[in-house]
């Protein structure tokens, strides 16, 4: 006879916080949000933090390079999309790694026969007014010129104008010599008052801007997360059946450490996975998933992996719940895997972190989480929203939105039949195929979220994670007391100015 469970499955919309006296040492300011990543012995140190507990989702319209970059920028951390070619991956790593505080490398680029039509079109995608012109059009290619908003006036010149025509060339432009440090490139950019400095190679090829408005940004990132050699730390997604060619390629390539991506964690073919990468690749950190509850937890645990994801069906484009009639309530997850978490120390010495992935709708969910009993939260669909994300800005309406997919939809399934062999090829999507509204720039967005999380964590008396796990006081809500918490009973006020 099947096993059934009586308790209920719940969700982190039916629970809301109990305040705790607030003091002086846990005021927002003083909130320390830094926590573990991998598993740690009971005394010793764990090899790799974050700064904030935020991660980025293994998804194709969220983790790319350039998201990595501005999340680890802001202390959190990305996992790479693995739902591509092994190549491709291994380059965004490789990217990040490469990147220097400061230096930014050129997402907006052009050839010399684009028009002012080209140029305006990539200034409304992208948002920058600079864009780089290069040999091949690309980010690395041989830079030729540079065009801003005062090389040309739309009211006055041809959309079909080349670029070639109105571009301020190479040979007027100050440039920086590759292996410059980014102290001396602000002082050319100050010595010059230029708004930008490319830095280029013996060979004319570009690697990056530096902009004068970066020195400021610079100083705003106190979290950074970084290596011992100071650059980014950055995570890759890997799946249970090439990891054989994958996983060596992306170590070649600089990464920090692996997570498994999968729905379903609680598989032999995840055993087999961790235990390849431990078995090779030693130092090299993975982390399982996802599982919701205590046996899917200590069989990861017991594979060696070095933190455990929590949530099946719970995120925004997911629908394997309503597919396969698999998943449990987020909140009821967590509770469940933290409570086996904490024995599993109790009795190993050995301290696994987990990770709730999923079903995290505001930003007060993510101290709920915390408070649970995870570590940190990973999100897809608050990340895709943002400019730094690698899908396209469309406007509906009269708003702007991203695209947003599911990594168990058939639109990233259809890569190269994603992670699927011939005898375990679907009929059916997991994930849907959506739109969010468009957000801005992750880093105005994430310091709002922060502040939200030091806030309520402070009204909670606890000026840490791991003291917000032993002293938060938590209540189950009814559905009229949800309703109650949003404003009712007034006549709203239209913003129209």
């Amino acid at each position: 006879m099947a096993y059934i469970y009586n308790d209920v499955s719940r969700t982190f919309s039916e629970y809301l916080l109990i305040p705790n006296l607030t003091t002086e040492r846990c005021i927002p300011d003083k909130v320390d949000l830094s926590t573990p990543v991998v598993k740690f012995k009971k005394g010793e140190e764990c090899e790799l933090k974050l700064n904030v507990p935020i991660a980025s989702a293994i998804m194709q319209s969220v983790s790319n390079d350039t998201l990595a970059i501005a999340l680890a920028r802001s202390g959190g951390i990305s996992f790479i999309y693995g739902s591509q070619s092994i190549e491709s991956q291994v380059e965004m790593v490789k990217k990040v790694k490469k990147y220097k505080s400061g230096f930014v490398i050129s997402d907006s680029n052009l050839r010399v026969d684009n028009s002012l039509k080209d140029v305006l079109e990539l200034k409304n995608r992208m948002g920058h007014s600079t864009v780089a012109v290069t040999e091949d059009g690309t980010s690395t290619g041989k830079l030729l010129g540079i065009i801003t908003s005062r090389d040309y006036r739309v009211s006055r010149t041809s959309l079909e104008k080349k670029v070639g025509d109105f571009m301020t060339p190479f040979s007027k432009l100050i440039v920086g010599n590759l292996g410059i440090s980014l102290s001396e490139a602000n002082d050319i950019i100050w010595e010059n008052k230029l708004n930008c400095l490319p830095i280029v190679d013996k060979d004319q090829k570009l690697h990056y801007f530096v902009f004068r408005k970066d020195y400021d940004e610079h100083k705003q990132n106190p979290y950074e997360l970084l290596d011992k050699n100071k650059r980014l730390v950055i995570g890759a997604g890997i799946n249970t059946r090439d990891y054989a060619e994958r996983v060596p390629a992306l170590v070649e390539g600089g990464v920090d450490i692996l997570c498994i991506d999968s729905s379903d964690g609680f598989s032999v073919w995840q055993k087999n996975t961790i235990e390849y990468v431990k078995n090779n690749f030693e130092g090299m950190k993975i982390g399982g998933g996802n599982v919701v509850d205590k046996e899917g937890f200590l069989y990861l645990a017991e594979a060696g992996a070095d933190f455990v994801k929590v949530g099946i069906g719970g995120g925004s484009i997911c629908i394997t719940r309503e597919q396969k009639g698999i998943g449990r309530g987020q909140a009821t997850a967590i509770i469940e895997v933290a409570k086996a978490r904490d024995e599993y120390f109790e009795k190993t010495g050995i301290y696994i972190p987990i990770c709730s992935d999923g079903g995290t709708v505001h930003d007060y969910h993510i101290v709920l989480a915390l408070a649970m009993g995870a570590d940190f939260v990973m999100m897809g669909r608050y990340f895709a929203r943002f400019d730094e994300s690698p899908t396209k800005k469309v406007k509906r309406g009269n708003s702007y939105v991203k695209e947003y997919w599911g990594e168990g939809s058939n639109r990233a399934r259809n890569w190269q039949r994603y992670d699927l062999g011939e005898s375990n090829s679907l009929k059916f999507e997991e994930g849907v195929d959506s739109y969010v509204p468009y957000a801005g720039k992750l880093k105005d967005n994430l310091d709002v979220t922060l502040s939200k999380v030091k806030s309520t964590m402070s009204s909670c008396g606890s000026a840490s994670i791991p003291e917000l796990q032993k002293t938060a006081r938590i209540t189950l809500v009814s559905s009229v007391s949800i309703m109650e918490g949003g404003a009712h009973d007034v006549i709203l006020k239209e913003n129209d100015y």
